[in-house]
Formats: structure tokens, sequence, C-alpha cells
């Protein structure tokens, strides 16, 4: 089966390359479709140049900064693979857990998979407390209001069936993408399983964009995709 390995780039100049090197090196046949997202930094120029060394970089460009969803919006329309992978640009996920992340879709189980950060990965950097508490609080609402019992509805690894995939129709343009692919999921009553992923994550002075306004876009986001027609 094809991978298509989903990656929104905003001013990643620092961690691009080695990131790309990781995802290639995994054992799988895939395509890297990678959405710089009007980058200021040499974002750019590294993804231009990372095209040029790999056949299977598909590249695009905003040309004005919309946001992580409006990001995998553009993404989930241009993949051709079996299988779409969301991948953030950073180095806090590792592409070693694909093994894993994929396993559980290529037996025939499921039709989404979560990465969790919470359920014993290999490492998980112990940082920012009140960012997992605020975590943790998402993910229960989600799950009232979607009836599933995940652990890690903020996380980055979500995998999908092409199927699933083209049917979810982002519409929203930043962070809450996450609730909002969630809640979709849930609704399309996917087969949705969990697997335990790495985690090393990153703090603000790393480059770390989220922000506590995004808590609040989350929950509407859940409430905006549980309660109100798609």
């Amino acid at each position: 089966m094809k991978l298509s390995v989903l990656i929104p780039v905003y001013n990643e100049e620092a961690t691009l390359e080695e990131i790309v090197a990781r995802v290639q090196a995994t054992p799988h046949e895939k395509e890297l479709v990678m959405v710089d997202d009007c980058s200021q930094d040499r974002t750019p120029e590294i993804l231009k140049q990372l095209a040029e060394r790999y056949d299977n970089i598909r590249l695009f460009r905003h040309e004005t900064n919309r946001g992580k969803g409006a990001a995998l919006a553009t993404a989930l329309r241009e993949f051709t693979g079996d299988i779409a992978l969301i991948q953030d640009a950073d180095l806090e996920y590792d592409p070693g857990d694909y093994d894993a992340l994929l396993k559980p879709i290529e037996d025939g189980k499921a039709d989404v998979v979560f990465g969790s950060r919470f359920l014993g990965g290999t490492y998980g950097r112990a940082h920012l407390y009140w960012h997992y508490v605020a975590n943790r609080c998402l993910t229960t609402l989600s799950n009232v209001f979607t009836n599933l019992n995940l652990t890690d509805m903020e996380t980055c690894y979500k995998v999908f069936k092409a199927d699933v995939a083209r049917r979810l129709d982002v519409r929203s343009t930043g962070f809450a993408v996450e609730p909002e692919i969630t809640c979709k999921v849930a609704r399309m009553k996917a087969r949705v399983y969990e697997v335990p992923v790495s985690y090393a994550g990153r703090d603000f002075s790393e480059g770390k964009k989220i922000r506590a306004r995004d808590g609040i876009w989350a929950v509407w986001a859940i409430l905006r995709w549980s309660l109100l027609p798609l």
C-alpha cells in the first residue's frame, strides 16, 4: 500500500531537513505532500532543495499564512496514496512509529489510527504541565461529544484510510483542525484505534506555536462539529 505523508510546514528551517530524512528512511512506498504555509524564514529555499533531491516530494505553497488546518486541507486534496498520515515538520514526533501506526489499518481492523503520547511510548519528554492539563481537558470534552475513549485527541499523528481522508473536508484553518477531524471521523462511524507513540516535545523557545487562545478555538470546534450539521 502506498503511504501519503502529509506535512504542513511553517517556519521550520531548523528541523526540516532532518524530519524529511527521517520520513524518507522509513521502509514504506510513499509520497511526501508538503505544504508551505507562507513561511518567512529559509523554509521555502530548503523545501525547493529537498524536492530536487527526492522525487517523491510533492510541494505546494500558500501565498498567505492561513494556519495548520488550511495547510492540511490542501494536502488532503492533493494526496494520492492508499493511506494518509499527518506528520508535523518539527522533531516532536518520530517517524520510527509508522509501523505501529499503520498496523491496525494494514490488519483490516481500523479506518483511522491516532498516535497517543499518553499510552506509554518508548519515550516522552517531561515538561509543560499546564499544556498537558489543557490537552487532557480538551480530550475529555471531545470524548463526551464523540463517544470515543481517546487519550490524546490533540495528537499530530492521525492516520486514515484514503476513503476516510477524502471525506474529511477540513474547514478549520488553525489548530482547531484536531478536534474537527476527531468529531468528523466519529460522525462517520469510522473504526478508530489508538497506539502509543514517542514524543520529544519542544517548548516555546524552541518554536512551539500553539497558544492559549487555540484552546478556546478547540472548544468551539468540538461543539461546532459535534452538534451542528456538517
